[in-house]
């Protein structure tokens, strides 16, 4: 198992200071008030204008606005030499010396990219989620990075949304502990060490419910759910010590994030207390114009600055017109001085003025074995066993003279690294097929055939050439999804189904009689009604990052067991989504006896016949996988599920403990999940909520109590008046390996009034 870097980290400005004087927060606050007063209007303004930079040097527009104080962080520059030097302009011939942040796009891996945040998502991995941001972080510093814009935490329920592969799921709960994990991760226990970088939460908010799955669209969202599902991430990871937050380019209920003050004011500063930075997304201040909400540039500013966005990130609408804004009496000079207060206090939180400077030999070093061990760790827990009929896996080396290894992302080092990969090494990406001859050696016969030039092929020439591949082997792999251009932003897809003519190949090569293991590679789910029954074994491995290959190798030969469960449902057809595990029960909830399928309707039956439930004729109501599923090379059986009382008060603890043993013949981990459902509310509540998941390596035969604390503000929810509370009543609690768990139990909370 991995041994992490350092404890978890959910870090207070005030436990940081223990370490670094210089942190205490009375300290930043003294330096910020007295620098502030420093400050000519035009340097303030400067402070709030991020550049583009990424040129790698420092062109003279730059350096002259670095030496006007004009700069306050620059983007999209990793060249340690090139950033040295943009940071001496700032601090040697600025009149103040403030030094930049520099930011960086740190997604899911630096040099050494994990799997994409939704894959790490399927590892249900607190630990292994902190690492791969600690190894990230640490590969970044050292080209002089101190910002990244990460973990995106948008709740994502449409897979048809390129940046479901950015996020980290379905589930408020999973997204909740993935973010803070990964807040410590990349911020580590005090930003002014040598290693840390400034997180960004994004994006600020509901940007995950844009209609149709289309990125940058619209999102219409009742204040209750906002709060109930989409918020409550950031809330996460505001309590974690965020250092920084973005805003989402869409707008919400009619109002664009950039330029919303009832999120950036009221919930964020007023509700939250959040003292950190606020940064607009890409040009999205600007956008305000183009959404409709204003008329100029000029007005964009106005209305961005007036919601409370401290930073605009590559823009000019703050540099140009905040001063004449100022000076027309429409934007106050406190305002001013508090967006830019929240900037200076994360330069001070992060040491730059102290330590402006990244000299790479005097940092923090990561060998390239432990990046690398991150990365294969995170890929081999992240693969999902969707299926396995008969047992097809894991295969033996022992028992194989032959396989086939088919598929145009057998072999594709880029493609496995997913998207936002701007420093990947691919050098350093090992494939599936060179892995698996690697692993093989010379015992078995590995029989490679690309058969398509990419994933969205649709020419065949090259499938007779794989069908005879595959006939004279003991069985194929087939190495399928889509390449890592068709997920991400701005690579929304309507039709979800594998791209091209894969589901050609897959029938094709079903015609051999020979057993078919397909292995998936993608930014998000996909629906594969049309192939999962024509494959024997199905691994869902999403973009596995730089040891992507090793990992499903090793899967693939049972040196390791299939432990990832899933972070978000799979549809059956595309007309499901949004469909997730925690939606609503509704007046008429469908079940197996009250739902007809399109084609077994009699063409005169009574309208009252087709069950009047809330389903779909051609689909029913169930997802092909759901929220939770994994599959194992083992079984393991859950059992005596019990609570430590039957009536709780408020503020009281609950245990929930069940009973899971191994009763296979493989040593496994297995991911236990704790669901809960408030029964009778004011409001109505969802027919299921993960309320706690653990990682458990069990021995054959082995049986251990699994047991979670439930305290009632656990179950708490906003309200009518949007006020969070916990009622009382009954409440119904499962335990299980996936959100269909049976084994249930139940307790209730009483008002002891």
């Amino acid at each position: 198992m991995m041994v992490a870097f350092c404890g978890l980290l959910l870090m207070t400005n005030m436990s940081a200071s223990i370490a670094n004087p210089l942190n205490d927060p009375e300290t930043i606050e003294r330096r910020v008030t007295e620098l502030l007063g420093q400050m000519t209007l035009a340097e303030k303004i400067g402070q709030m204008s991020q550049h583009n930079a990424s040129e790698g040097y420092a062109p003279d527009y730059l350096a002259d606005g670095l030496r006007a104080g004009r700069v306050g962080s620059v983007i999209n520059v990793v060249d340690v030499d090139a950033v040295n030097e943009l940071q001496r302009i700032a601090v040697e011939e600025s009149r103040l010396g403030i030094p930049l942040m520099v930011g960086r796009d740190v997604i899911h891996g630096f040099e050494t990219i994990m799997p994409i945040p939704l894959g790490q998502a399927a590892t249900w991995n607190r630990e292994l989620v902190k690492e791969g941001a600690r190894v990230a972080a640490l590969e970044a510093v050292t080209a002089g990075i101190n910002w990244t814009f990460a973990p995106m935490i948008d709740i994502s329920r449409d897979a048809r949304w390129g940046r479901i592969a950015e996020s980290l799921g379905e589930s408020v709960f999973l997204t909740n502990e993935l973010a803070v994990a990964m807040v410590a991760g990349f911020q580590g226990d005090d930003l002014a060490k040598p290693g840390s970088i400034a997180a960004c939460a994004k994006h600020f908010a509901g940007y995950g419910a844009v209609e149709s799955g289309r990125d940058y669209a619209t999102t219409n969202i009742p204040e209750i759910k906002l709060r109930n599902v989409h918020l409550r991430p950031f809330k996460a990871a505001v309590d974690a010590g965020v250092a920084t937050l973005m805003t989402s380019f869409s707008d919400v209920n009619g109002v664009p994030a950039t330029g919303n003050e009832f999120l950036l004011r009221q919930v964020l500063r007023d509700e939250w207390n959040f003292d950190g930075l606020v940064v607009s997304d890409w040009d999205s201040i600007r956008q305000l114009q183009v959404h409709g909400l204003t008329e100029n540039d000029k007005e964009s500013a106005f209305e961005a600055a007036t919601a409370g966005v401290d930073m605009e990130m590559h823009g000019d609408a703050y540099s140009n017109h905040l001063a004449e804004l100022v000076e027309e009496g429409r934007i106050s000079i406190s305002s001013i001085d508090t967006a830019v207060a929240n900037i200076l206090r994360a330069k001070f939180r992060l040491g730059l003025f102290e330590n402006p400077f990244t000299n790479p030999e005097k940092l923090p070093s990561i060998a390239n074995g432990r990046a690398l061990e991150t990365a294969q760790q995170a890929a081999l827990q992240s693969v999902v066993m969707l299926k396995n009929d008969h047992g097809t896996l894991p295969l033996s080396a022992e028992q194989l003279s032959s396989v086939a290894v088919i598929g145009p992302l057998a072999d594709a080092p880029y493609q496995q690294l997913g998207t936002w990969i701007f420093d990947g090494d691919v050098e350093l990406s090992i494939t599936p097929m060179h892995a698996i001859h690697s692993l093989v050696g010379r015992d078995v016969d590995v029989r490679y055939v690309r058969a398509m030039e990419n994933s969205r092929s649709r020419v065949s020439e090259a499938f007779d050439e794989a069908v005879e591949i595959a006939g004279d082997s003991d069985a194929t792999i087939l190495f399928l999804g889509e390449e890592s251009i068709l997920s991400g932003e701005a690579h929304s897809r309507a039709d979800i189904n594998l791209p091209g003519d894969q589901a050609e190949l897959v029938r094709r090569i079903r015609e051999t009689g020979k057993p078919v293991i397909a292995v998936i590679l993608a930014g998000r789910p996909l629906t594969l009604t049309n192939i999962v029954d024509q494959v024997d074994a199905m691994l869902f491995a999403w973009h596995p990052g730089t040891m992507g290959g090793p990992a499903i190798a090793d899967l693939l030969f049972g040196i390791e067991s299939p432990s990832g469960k899933l972070p978000a449902t799979f549809p059956r057809m595309v007309g499901q989504i949004p469909i997730y595990y925690s939606q609503k029960n509704t007046g008429k909830p469908p079940s197996p006896d009250k739902i007809a399928h399109i084609d077994e309707i009699d063409t005169r039956a009574p309208q009252t016949s087709l069950g009047m439930t809330a389903f779909h004729l051609d689909a029913g109501y169930t997802p092909l996988f759901a929220f939770g599923h994994g599959l194992s090379y083992t079984t393991f059986d859950y059992e005596h599920i019990r609570p430590s009382a039957y009536e709780i008060g408020p503020g009281d603890t609950v245990t929930i403990s069940a009973e899971l043993t191994n009763s296979g013949d493989v040593a496994a981990d297995e991911v236990v999940q704790l669901y809960a459902r408030d029964l009778v509310a004011t409001v109505t509540r969802p027919v299921r909520e993960l309320k706690g998941f653990k990682r458990v390596r069990l021995e054959p035969g082995q049986t251990v109590t699994v047991a979670f604390d439930l305290h009632t503000n656990d179950l708490a929810f906003y309200g009518r008046d949007m006020r969070l509370r916990t009622e009382p009543g009954e409440f119904h609690v499962w335990i299980g390996g996936s959100s269909e768990t049976e084994l249930r139990t139940e307790f209730r909370i009483v008002d002891n009034d």
